[in-house]
């Protein structure tokens, strides 16, 4: 039986006080967005909203802590929309769904911020050990935003890479590192391209001393929850710990990339729904994990981190809250191939 790790992918609701709060505070409006110079009555609203979902988090038993990125107005372009060398412009529709964020535009040499190092620095204060971190993949940022000044899309993605692993290079006490990339779902790249994330994804996780999860989720525009297998087998080149797949959206065709071109040493499996309501009982979560772990008999796996699928944004907190539990009291028993 391999080591069986609770985490999420982070980027959770805000409790619904904090939205009240921070509404009145910052106003509801494009120019109320997070930008990164925020006063100091907006900062300790985050700050208390930020230790009550670590202490969730705690409670309810995860084996993993993430910051909650409660901040990330912009979603996964947040570490953009708070850069220098970047206008924050129009509204754009977030993949495919009733969210929108500020694109983010490059206009000058990327350069980190320590955003997201200041995030994580803060809530290392309420997690005793088992801090993990959430950037987004460099693939996928790249994907969400625009530019203005390297000129073309292989110089951006280097760009994009060289940007996050410099962020990552400051981050302390962290164990674990989720890159999230949904655009290799939903954008996949194409020949040469998709050579090329790989090589990204290696940048940034190469920057870190952290086990690096690069989590994929979502469907693709063909409608299958599961890489392409080019793109899965350029992913397995890249210098991280565990590939991370969305059994939610397809668990057939993730056990097959794994059966067919073999996997990481851990694996995250997205076994709980972030984007339903619904709540699976933690018997239910269980035999996603047995099932999965079953059907791929050829793969020794020595962590497996049982995650919820997406982040959970889209979630009311009541809901939400709900499968942390649900998440936290996960306990699988012998696993048969």
């Amino acid at each position: 039986m391999p080591e069986v790790l609770s985490a999420t992918p982070g980027l959770y609701p805000l409790p619904d006080w904090a939205k009240d709060e921070l509404a009145g505070l910052k106003g509801r409006q494009k120019g109320g967005l997070i930008s990164g110079d925020e006063g100091e009555e907006v900062v300790a609203a985050y700050e208390q909203a930020r230790e009550e979902v670590v202490d969730l988090q705690t409670d309810a038993g995860l084996d993993l802590a993430v910051e909650g990125q409660l901040r990330w107005d912009d979603m996964l372009a947040h570490p953009l929309a708070v850069a220098d060398a970047v206008e924050t412009r129009g509204i754009v529709r977030y993949y495919d769904n009733n969210n929108f964020y500020r694109e983010p535009v490059v206009t000058d040499d990327l350069a980190a911020s320590g955003d997201v190092a200041a995030e994580l620095d803060a809530a290392s204060g309420h997690v005793d050990d088992g801090l993990a971190a959430v950037l987004p993949g460099p693939y996928t940022l790249a994907d969400l935003a625009a530019d203005e000044h390297y000129g073309d899309s292989e110089s951006f993605l280097a760009a994009v890479a060289d940007f996050l692993a410099a962020e990552a290079e400051q981050f302390s006490d962290v164990e674990t590192l989720f890159l999230l990339e949904p655009s290799l779902l939903e954008s996949p790249p194409g020949d040469g391209a998709d050579e090329r994330a790989s090589e990204a994804i290696d940048a940034v996780a190469s920057a870190t001393d952290a086990d690096v999860v690069a989590h994929t989720y979502w469907e693709s525009h063909g409608g299958d929850g599961s890489l392409d297998e080019k793109v899965y087998a350029h992913l397995l080149d890249a210098d991280i710990d565990a590939v991370g797949f969305d059994l939610v959206a397809d668990h057939e065709g993730s056990t097959y990339l794994i059966n067919e071109y073999g996997c990481t040493d851990d694996v995250a499996l997205g076994v709980v729904d972030g984007q339903n309501t619904l709540v699976e009982d933690t018997e239910e979560v269980a035999e996603r994990v047995e099932w999965t772990l079953s059907n791929t008999p050829g793969a020794d796996f020595e962590t497996v981190y049982a995650t919820i699928n997406t982040p959970t944004f889209y979630l009311p907190s009541s809901k939400f809250e709900e499968k942390l539990e649900t998440l936290g009291a996960l306990e699988l028993t012998e696993v048969t191939a």
